[in-house]
């Protein structure tokens, strides 16, 4: 199980912070129990000691922490869970049981050297501040990070295998060996175990080399991976992996539960994928396809054609808009002007399009009011800002997934900040830099979900 990286005394550090949290608490109590907040006054910020002395913390039924519990945060949660044995108590029953209420603000999560080889840590947007998290082996800095969704990082371990890992409840899954996937073949060594694989060069409609590539266990997962996701399929109640990979970009995907991947033919060069009601949305050079995984062939039809000027987008996402509908985002990088990292990549333009998919095309966008964007490794998101308080409006949250930096140029400055789409242009999101280059970090949306054994 993830522990968190946070301390009483570390706590006694921040009573301020810690008082408002209280303060918070205590506030959603009062709806139950006016009582409670007798004598209390918006502003005060007594010391701990004053306040747990003169105001004891209320003894509540678990059950009713647990509801109070549901409507935080959870970096404040987190805290909460650090006050007292009964509230520890309740945060370890909600961790358990995956109960909550509150839509989570996406988080920054990434790796320092000073946090170790086995911790993350989660920036967080609403507190300003990072925690700190201890992931299962095998160390978390070893590993490649592919995607986020649904609270779900995707990671590749030294061997090229890959996992789902939950870094707030520490749950760690295994997916299919990447040996299953159509364009692998293991080469074993004399006692039977594999020690190298072979990469064919093919999609469903062309082949590309005749002659397939050779790696070892380790070098396969500098090619094979581009971007993951896990989404949940109301229909049979189970979660879905999707995944992007080489050569050329292509889709497999697996439940959790498969022994082995299912490639879908005949495209490449994919950017980005949703899952919308029992259908997966795919962008591809410009066009967007959708696919139907329920039936024992899997079916596509094409819901857009090549935008004219694809060749001036860098990257593409699709993007499940809160008002219905999707939306087509377009990245390109701007100048580096920066001489001591000439192969850094900078975000210097974001477009957004509305896809009309009865007329068949894209209606560009000028502005998001209302709503933010959150672009990177991680599945596209579009938030609501009066939902979610503590984002700008208008503003697109950027982190880096050029494919080619992630994995080919480790150490390079990553393309992580806030870009404003009224203005065009960037800002930092916290300075100085808190986070390691490698892995690259990605946004993810914290979540106490549980993947039940199939």
């Amino acid at each position: 199980m993830a522990s968190c990286g946070i301390s009483l005394g570390d706590l006694a550090k921040c009573l301020k912070k810690l008082w408002h949290l209280l303060f918070t608490v205590l506030s959603k109590i009062q709806a139950l129990a006016p009582s409670l907040l007798k004598g209390f006054r918006k502003g005060d910020q007594p010391s701990m000691a004053e306040t747990v002395a003169a105001n004891p913390l209320p003894e509540l039924p678990q059950d009713m922490l647990v509801e109070i519990f549901s409507l935080l945060e959870i970096p404040d949660l987190v805290r909460a869970g650090s006050v007292c044995n009964s509230w520890r108590s309740a945060y370890n029953e909600m961790r358990s049981l995956g109960i909550y209420k509150l839509s989570q603000t996406p988080c920054l999560l990434y790796t320092s050297e000073s946090a170790g080889d086995s911790a993350v840590c989660l920036y967080s947007l609403v507190e300003k501040r990072q925690y700190m998290f201890t992931l299962p082996d095998p160390p978390v800095r070893s590993r490649f990070l592919i995607g986020s969704s649904l609270g779900w990082l995707i990671t590749v371990d030294a061997s090229s295998e890959m996992h789902l890992v939950n870094p707030i409840t520490g749950q760690q899954i295994a997916l299919p060996s990447v040996a299953t996937i159509e364009h692998i073949e293991p080469i074993f060594n004399e006692s039977g175990a594999i020690h190298k694989y072979e990469l064919s060069w093919y999609s469903g409609s062309k082949v590309y080399r005749t002659e397939p590539s050779v790696f070892t266990l380790g070098e396969l997962r500098d090619y094979m991976y581009y971007k993951a996701f896990v989404f949940f399929d109301t229909s049979v109640k189970s979660y879905l992996v999707v995944l992007i990979h080489c050569p050329l970009s292509q889709l497999s995907f697996a439940r959790v539960g498969d022994d082995e991947w299912t490639w879908i033919p005949p495209h490449t060069f994919y950017d980005d994928c949703i899952y919308v009601d029992g259908h997966l949305y795919a962008c591809t050079e410009g066009e967007v396809h959708v696919f139907d995984l329920s039936g024992p062939v899997v079916t596509m039809k094409t819901i857009i054609g090549k935008a004219p000027r694809y060749s001036f987008c860098d990257k593409m996402y699709i993007v499940q808009a809160p008002w219905g509908g999707l939306l087509n985002v377009w990245r390109l990088y701007g100048n580096n002007d920066d001489p001591d990292d000439p192969d850094a990549r900078n975000t210097g333009e974001i477009k957004i399009f509305s896809i009309d998919a009865t007329e068949k095309k894209r209606v560009e966008i000028k502005n998001l009011d209302g709503h933010a964007l959150f672009l990177g490794l991680n599945q596209s998101l579009c938030l609501s800002t009066k939902e979610y308080r503590s984002l700008k409006e208008n503003y697109t949250y950027f982190a880096d997934d050029n494919d080619l930096w992630l994995f080919g140029f480790r150490e390079n400055r990553r393309d992580i900040g806030l870009f404003d789409l009224k203005t065009n242009s960037r800002e930092e999101l916290v300075a100085p830099q808190l986070w390691s280059n490698f892995p690259a970090p990605v946004w993810i949306t914290p979540s106490f979900a549980k993947i039940l054994p199939v």
